[in-house]
């Protein structure tokens, strides 16, 4: 049974957010201090997640999207990519991630039945990297992007958030990975 939303379009994907730790402070998302955690007891098991989807599967949703906070922030989300991915019904299960803790486990999480991911990255410049994340790496992000695409998790989508006065002046540069290398940009 397929169900719509107020607008009439088919509702076929879940977005579940499975923490709300981020190891990132980005300017645009988070207050420098970071926001006051959930208490690990408050957060849903991978078990109850699972029973969500499970639940979601049989009413039509075939896409699930895990998100955060930064969900490889939370141990073993391998586990629970290994979970949904054998629940009939799910087709698509992928990932929006900031990308650097990616290169340690993209192939964990391909083998578990990941599908794709989504990478925030907002600039290709080291020190405006560091300025708009306030605590992160341009290095560790590109080689989560390249970690990705090496484990198959394709499409690999580049979601960058443009701000006037900040990185706007990137714009043709990232455009240009387009061409380049294959990336699959959304300017957002």
């Amino acid at each position: 049974m397929t169900h719509f939303d107020s607008c009439n379009r088919p509702i076929s994907y879940l977005r579940i957010s499975v923490t709300d730790r981020c190891n990132l402070r980005c300017v645009y998302c988070m207050p420098k201090e970071g926001v006051p955690l959930c208490a690990h007891d408050k957060i849903l098991s991978y078990e109850e997640i699972e029973t969500i989807v499970r639940a979601a599967a049989e009413l039509g949703i075939n896409k699930v999207r895990l998100t955060g906070g930064e969900p490889l922030a939370r141990l073993g989300l391998a586990d629970l990519v290994r979970m949904l991915a054998r629940i009939p019904g799910i087709d698509d299960l992928s990932m929006t991630t900031n990308g650097t803790l990616l290169a340690r486990h993209a192939d964990a999480l391909a083998r578990a039945g990941m599908r794709r991911v989504n990478i925030s990255l907002d600039t290709l410049q080291p020190a405006r990297f560091r300025q708009i994340t306030r605590r992160g790496k341009l290095a560790d992000a590109l080689a989560g992007i390249e970690a990705a695409h090496r484990a198959g998790l394709e499409p690999v989508k580049i979601n960058t958030v443009v701000i006037r006065g900040l990185n706007d002046d990137e714009i043709v540069d990232l455009a240009r990975k387009t061409v380049d290398d294959g990336w699959h940009l959304r300017f957002i």
